[in-house]
């Protein structure tokens, strides 16, 4: 095989500071990968939001986040780190954890040893041989054990997340599969059998913003990216994300992001 013959991997291993390079929206905006992703913060810090609850995250960090997790960070110019993009649906034969994880690993000898992992990921990546993408899910499996000790020997601290993080957790699951429709607050709300008044005051109480807006963030996460990735007519864009007429998107855009679809089409 020839360098121009590349080899295509489903497998990804980014710097972290790539994500942000397009607006800070794109990692700071919910939204979830199609994906199981692990994020490794190595310097900086700031607060990351999972399921619709808040923490800080430092020098360090280790997040896995399973596919279609409702995420999103704070990413200033002193944050370093790797994002790792698993294949699509490769969580049952890498045996990658189910839930979301957050670990802060201490010990320099862990440090070292995901590390390594990563790094063997990353040279596979680079080499144009077919026999790379069997190398990736051997290495991608080692860093599935790895992390299944992690969690067996270590405490992880969203263990007990309480009636009130499970509540968010479900709302967020929610928002994640049914952003795209016209279901407003009150409609989750019943749906998950609180009032819209309760399911706000939980969600202030675990990431410091209301139901609404955690849903009207994922929505304008998804109606930014549609508008900066493809050439879907603006119209179409809202009808698929649940909106009655394109002027009632046009109007709600220019509230969240202080320009309209067209004119953020046009800078994108």
């Amino acid at each position: 095989m020839t360098k121009s013959d590349t080899f295509s991997s489903p497998f990804r291993v980014l710097p972290l500071a790539r994500l942000g390079s397009g607006g800070r929206w794109r990692t700071e905006a919910m939204r979830s990968y199609g994906a199981p992703v692990l994020l490794w913060f190595t310097r900086g810090q700031g607060r990351i939001t999972v399921n619709g609850v808040t923490a800080g995250y430092g020098p360090h960090n280790c997040l896995f986040l399973p596919a279609g997790t409702m995420h999103g960070f704070e990413m200033s110019n002193q944050v370093n780190g790797t994002i790792v993009v698993f294949p699509q649906g490769s969580e049952e034969a890498l045996a990658l954890p189910d839930e979301a994880v957050h670990m802060r690993l201490r010990e320099a000898d862990k440090q070292m040893v995901l590390n390594g992992l990563v790094d063997d990921l990353q040279r596979e990546m680079e080499k144009y041989s077919d026999t790379a993408h069997r190398a990736m899910m051997c290495h991608a499996g080692l860093l599935s054990v790895w992390l299944e000790r992690q969690l067996a020997d270590t405490k992880v601290e969203q263990s007990e997340i309480g009636a009130t993080g499970r509540l968010v957790n479900a709302f967020a699951a929610l928002v994640e599969q049914e952003f795209h429709t016209d279901k407003t607050v009150r409609d989750y709300a019943a749906e998950l059998g609180v009032t819209p008044t309760h399911l706000s005051r939980v969600c202030n109480r675990t990431c410091g913003r209301p139901a609404s807006a955690i849903l009207q963030d994922r929505i304008h996460y998804e109606a930014r990216r549609l508008l900066t990735e493809t050439h879907i007519p603006i119209k179409d864009i809202a009808k698929s994300l649940g909106f009655a007429s394109a002027a009632y998107f046009t109007r709600a855009f220019q509230k969240q992001t202080g320009t309209t679809p067209s004119a953020f089409r046009k800078g994108g």
